[in-house]
């Protein structure tokens, strides 16, 4: 793709970038059938080749730094671009490398910046982007929201989508994982850390827990850092990059004490659209060098779950009555395209010996995307009903997936339960019985609990 920027605007960091990423764009199109927005609407607009002719002009109208006296953004192409999901389907697809996942980094900050946006779109993602990352106000506001849930339906549009967010969330447990070392079982084979996340902690806190004994009885120490929660990838989305940056910076630093102090093998991540992002830390510093480098050492140490306990020699096989069986595994875009992981949960659940399905589509986006089904709440909710369809014609006792994202925007959409991946297989351990099977028969009562 050709670009104009001047020598003056190459000067930004981030245009140096988006020039770089734009000229290996040569419009071929192999990405729109990819997409799941361009495949709802048939907007070239809404597809990702389209997105980046409008990105393009939109940075060569002003510039990438939010304080360029730029022109005010276009309506039109705010929806457009407000309208991604950020699901990376495209990127698989292209044939040319093109990084989109940084171009549409860099695009959202932008568009923060120049977009007049309506009192109640700013007030919501204002609100987001503060709420959301803060597991306590998060927690608060979900008490707050809980009763008002069933109201959620009728009210539809994102007021709705947000009950309906509350309506799934789980009651905290006395067993869940806060900060502090968790040692292992017998001899020592390694240690990880963990950060509690913002929106899981508050939302499923049981998820990190089942991780943690997974590692414990493998011989792996686990350390759940104090003082940091968020990874910045709910404010990255909705363009806060400042706000993304500062909690960016506050994992990056928390974490490499520990591994410079005490040692770790890894960061692990249970929110595989946190590992994606996290793994992308050293684009996030365009133009601060200094912070770029531990930014990039910091990604280099994070792994999914999944990613890191596919290579443990784990014993996985459950008891012979145990009641599932048969697992549909929902690989999350964040995982399959921002990770080229699919493959873990799915070799990780063979080895236990379920019997794995997968939907014939493979990892097409649910709808859920960070903050998408609050901020898009109607095209979520068509992504997830397809999705949802997909799943229930595999005839499956679970789904399983290895995101909270996705697992609480397919819940009302499916006819059987969807459990995450490290809880599962903890189960299969005899570990505790996962909180969202609760539908399965009752008399089934599965493994022991722990204890």
């Amino acid at each position: 793709m050709r670009t104009g920027f001047t020598e003056a605007q190459r000067r930004d960091p981030r245009i140096r970038a988006a020039d770089d990423i734009l000229r290996k764009c040569v419009h071929c199109g192999f990405c729109a059938p990819a997409c799941p927005t361009y495949r709802l609407t048939g907007d070239e607009l809404d597809g990702p080749r389209g997105r980046i002719w409008l990105m393009r002009d939109l940075l060569e109208a002003g510039g990438a730094a939010p304080e360029a006296a730029g022109p005010a953004a276009d309506p039109g192409v705010v929806a457009h671009l407000d309208r991604c999901l950020g699901c990376l389907a495209c990127m698989p697809a292209c044939p040319s490398g093109v990084d989109y996942r940084s171009l549409i980094g860099i695009g959202r900050e932008v568009i923060e910046a120049r977009a007049r946006r309506g009192w109640w779109d700013r007030t919501l993602r204002a609100a987001l982007g503060r709420i959301l990352p803060d597991p306590g106000l998060f927690a608060a506001l979900l008490r707050i929201a809980r009763p008002l849930a069933p109201l959620g339906r009728i009210i539809g549009g994102r007021i709705g989508a947000g009950l309906a967010l509350a309506a799934g969330a789980r009651v905290r447990q006395s067993g869940d994982a806060g900060p502090g070392v968790y040692p292992s079982a017998g001899e020592r084979r390694g240690r990880v850390a963990l950060i509690t996340g913002c929106a899981q902690s508050a939302l499923a806190p049981d998820i990190n827990a089942a991780l943690i004994r997974i590692l414990n009885r493998a011989g792996i120490e686990a350390v759940v850092l104090p003082g940091v929660n968020c990874c910045g990838a709910l404010n990255e989305h909705l363009g806060q990059a400042d706000m993304a940056r500062a909690h960016a910076l506050g994992v990056i630093s928390r974490a490499l004490a520990e591994a410079d102090g005490r040692g770790v093998d890894a960061l692990l991540q249970t929110a595989s659209g946190c590992g994606t992002f996290m793994k992308s830390y050293g684009g996030l510093f365009h133009a601060e060098e200094r912070a770029a480098e531990p930014a990039r050492r910091l990604a280099g140490l994070v792994r999914d779950a999944g990613e890191y306990l596919a290579g443990l020699d784990l014993v996985l096989s459950p008891a012979p009555d145990h009641p599932v069986r048969r697992i549909a595994w929902q690989a999350p875009c964040s995982l399959a395209n921002g990770q080229g992981g699919a493959g873990y949960g799915r070799a990780l659940l063979a080895r236990a010996g379920f019997d794995v399905v997968e939907p014939p589509e493979g990892p097409v986006c649910c709808g859920s995307a960070g903050t998408y089904n609050l901020t898009e709440p109607a095209i979520a909710d068509r992504l997830g009903a397809d999705k949802g369809r997909a799943l229930d014609g595999l005839g499956a006792d679970v789904v399983v997936s290895s995101n909270l994202g996705c697992m609480m925007q397919l819940a009302p959409h499916l006819g059987t339960p969807v459990v995450h991946l490290v809880e599962l297989l903890d189960w299969a351990q005899g570990g505790p019985r996962p909180h969202s099977l609760g539908a399965l028969p009752a008399a089934d009562a599965g493994p022991p609990q722990d204890g």
